[in-house]
C-alpha cells in the first residue's frame, strides 16, 4: 500500500491538487442546485455505464435540456446521433429515470447516510449499479463513497493490493470490500473518497474529468 500512497502524496504537492480542489468545489456546487439540473447528472452517469466518462460529457452537454423534454425515441435518436454504443437501452433508462424525478428528490432529501442514499438509488433507479450510483453522488457534492471502475481496479491490481476480479462486474460484496480498502487509503492519505477517486484516476489514466 505504501508506494501507492507515496504516489498520492506527490500528486497532492503538485498542480493536480488545485485541479482536483476545484473540481470537488463544482461537485458541491451543482447538488445545490435544482433537481433537474441534479437530474442532468443522473443522466450522464446513466450514459458512462460500459461507455467512456469523455463520450459521455460530450452528449451530455449537446443534449442538456433534451434529458427532461425528448420522448423516448427521440433520445435514443439524439443519442445515436451523437454516438453512444447503446442509444436505446439508454434512452429507455433515462425516460424511466426521469418519471422518478420525485422520488429521487425525497432520496436525496432524505437524513440516511451516504450508503443508504446510493442503496435507494440503486433500488430505485434502473441503469444506475453502485458504481454508477456512487459516481452520481459524488458529482453532487457527496464525498464518502467509492467509484470502483475498471481504471481503479487495474491501478489496485498493479500494487498488488487486490486480485484481479474474474469479471468486469463488481458483486456487491466485492465492490464493498475494495471500497473499504479505499477508504483505508483515503485516510492515510488525509483524503475522502471523493477526491481519492480523482487522483487515483488522474495516475492511472492522466485526466481528470468527472
Amino acid at each position: 500500500m505504501q508506494p501507492l500512497i507515496n504516489i498520492i502524496e506527490n500528486l497532492k504537492k503538485s498542480e493536480i491538487k488545485k485541479i482536483i480542489d476545484s473540481r470537488m468545489k463544482e461537485f458541491s456546487e451543482l447538488g445545490k442546485k435544482n433537481i433537474n439540473e441534479i437530474f442532468k447528472e443522473l443522466c450522464f452517469c446513466l450514459l458512462t455505464a460500459n461507455f467512456s466518462a469523455q463520450g459521455g460529457i460530450k452528449i451530455q452537454n449537446a443534449v442538456d435540456n433534451g434529458f427532461l423534454t425528448l420522448s423516448e425515441t427521440d433520445l435514443a435518436k439524439k443519442l445515436s446521433e451523437l454516438g453512444h454504443r447503446f442509444p436505446n437501452a439508454r434512452a429507455r433508462y433515462i425516460f424511466e429515470a426521469r418519471q422518478k424525478i420525485n422520488d429521487l428528490r425525497k432520496i436525496l432529501e432524505n437524513e440516511e447516510d451516504e450508503i443508504k442514499k446510493r442503496e435507494e438509488i440503486v433500488k430505485n433507479i434502473k441503469g444506475l449499479g453502485m458504481k454508477e450510483s456512487s459516481h452520481f453522488l459524488r458529482n453532487i457534492g457527496y464525498k464518502n463513497l467509492a467509484i470502483i471502475d475498471f481504471h481503479i481496479v487495474d491501478l489496485l491490481v498493479k500494487n498488488n493490493l487486490i486480485i484481479k476480479p474474474n469479471s468486469k462486474s463488481l458483486t456487491p460484496k466485492k465492490y464493498i470490500e475494495i471500497e473499504n480498502l479505499l477508504r483505508e487509503i483515503a485516510e492515510k492519505t488525509n483524503l475522502n473518497l471523493g477526491e481519492l477517486d480523482l487522483y487515483l484516476w488522474y495516475e492511472e489514466t492522466g485526466k481528470i474529468l468527472k
